[in-house]
């Protein structure tokens, strides 16, 4: 068997990124979340609520579902990646995970414009949630073995910026060629391509067969030039996988820097997925944005995660990651303080002009920034973990990782469905995720940048 080198191990571990990006651009934050925001509003007003109620109810809605994958992404996620520890094997479970993120992007497609279908269409939508976060548990959990601690932070902030550029490609094609604008054009003039119904929003509602089929396609080099490391030969059982977990968990009584990065990060991260996951729908409920400008505004942002994470792949390998880390975090704390600061009429309590642009202005800076120093905090972050992971367990390892990150993941939908409850605006009630990026960076005191075994 000819033996696959480095260099396209390396290709093969990036092209998940590429292949699994759009889920994330065009599902979560550009395209679906705020088209499902939009269809749930109106499903809402039709039902008798004003205007502000009904975006109010629609964000509500939204955070529900991302509160509950949060959960089921969250629990499982280290004890599969224990179970997958035992046996030495992660490619079965990544195309596992695959198909469910393939079904249930795909049926995306049959979300009704009237909302009648919407819980169906939630339920679609954690399927591939799920599945694209699970399957994300085991390739992280390849990084330790594509090169030493000194690379691993390029090789990730790399990964990051190519995976970036691979859903501004598939965001550019939903725009330029589907996407339909209030006047039923594409962004460029044109009716949606394959004779969609824009009256239908067809166009639309093909970026779930669209990002269903970018991730068919694009895991094809990762299946190709991508092995498991030598399998230990234990056919594995969640019993023993769940000693491994209690193992491993005991162990962090131990651990202070791994402990308190892994609480760290399971704050920031999940003040992040909720910029992630409610940014496109603020912009569609707060500053009525239609969904091509949604997008267009998406281009922006995610073209500055893939510059930024490449930079700061660079700067992590000069500086180490958690420096790189703070300064991240400082600077999404100010963009969402900028944030619930503004809409349409005011920005920081400064009366505008009618129709001013300012807000959009600002918003789209935000963006630039969101992106940036999102792709910057993911990449750095996957690399500091590196530092933290044992090597004989890297998949277990990464499965607490996995569970900092999303043990909490439904804290940041539901405390901003309860903030926008409560306020009654989808503005205030994305003030929550300040909080939860305070008490990070807080955290991140007693985080050791080389991991418990530095000085």
């Amino acid at each position: 068997m000819t033996t696959i080198s480095t260099r396209k191990r390396i290709w093969g571990w990036w092209f998940f990124d590429w292949a699994s990006q759009p889920f994330h651009t065009l599902l979560v934050t550009f395209i679906f979340g705020p088209f499902f925001a939009g269809v749930a509003a109106g499903y809402f007003i039709e039902a008798g609520l004003d205007n502000q109620a009904a975006a109010a109810k629609a964000q509500s809605v939204w955070s529900l579902c991302l509160t509950i994958t949060g959960l089921l992404i969250g629990f499982g996620a280290p004890l599969i990646g224990a179970l997958a520890d035992v046996t030495g094997r992660r490619i079965p479970w990544i195309f596992g995970f695959s198909v469910m993120y393939v079904v249930g992007s795909a049926m995306l497609w049959y979300t009704a414009p009237d909302g009648s279908n919407m819980w169906l269409m939630l339920s679609a939508f954690g399927l591939g949630f799920v599945g694209a976060e699970y399957a994300l548990i085991f390739i992280n959990s390849q990084l330790p073995e594509l090169g030493d601690p000194s690379e691993v932070g390029e090789i990730s902030g790399s990964g990051f910026a190519f995976g970036y550029f691979g859903g501004l490609v598939s965001l550019a094609i939903m725009l330029l060629m589907f996407v339909e604008q209030p006047n039923g054009k594409t962004l460029i003039g044109l009716d949606p391509f394959f004779g969609f119904d824009a009256s239908q929003k067809e166009g639309t509602r093909f970026v779930g067969p669209m990002t269903a089929a970018w991730y068919v396609i694009f895991m094809i080099p990762y299946f190709l030039w991508v092995r498991d490391a030598k399998a230990t030969g234990k056919r594995g059982s969640f019993s023993q996988a769940l000693g491994v977990l209690g193992k491993s968990i005991s162990n962090l009584k131990t651990r202070v820097s791994l402990r308190s990065y892994l609480g760290s990060s399971m704050f920031y991260r999940d003040a992040l997925n909720g910029l992630y996951g409610f940014g496109g729908v603020y912009a569609k409920l707060v500053l009525e944005w239609d969904i091509v400008k949604i997008g267009v505004f998406g281009i922006t942002s995610v073209l500055a995660a893939s510059i930024f994470a490449w930079i700061g792949g660079k700067m992590d390998k000069r500086f180490g990651p958690k420096p790189v880390i703070i300064v991240a975090i400082w600077v999404l704390i100010f963009v969402c303080t900028t944030i619930i600061s503004m809409d349409r009429t005011q920005v920081f309590g400064i009366q505008l002009a009618p129709g001013s642009n300012l807000p959009d202005l600002l918003f789209f800076g935000c963006g630039i920034l969101i992106g940036g120093m999102g792709g910057i905090l993911q990449a750095s972050s996957r690399s500091l973990m590196v530092r933290h992971s044992d090597p004989e367990t890297p998949t277990e390892s990464f499965g607490l990782y996995g569970l900092s990150g999303r043990a909490t993941a439904f804290m940041a939908p539901m405390l901003i469905g309860i903030a926008t409850t409560m306020t009654g605006s989808a503005r205030l009630g994305v003030s929550p995720v300040i909080g939860l990026f305070i008490i990070g960076l807080i955290l991140l005191h007693w985080v050791k940048p080389e991991g418990d075994g530095s000085e």
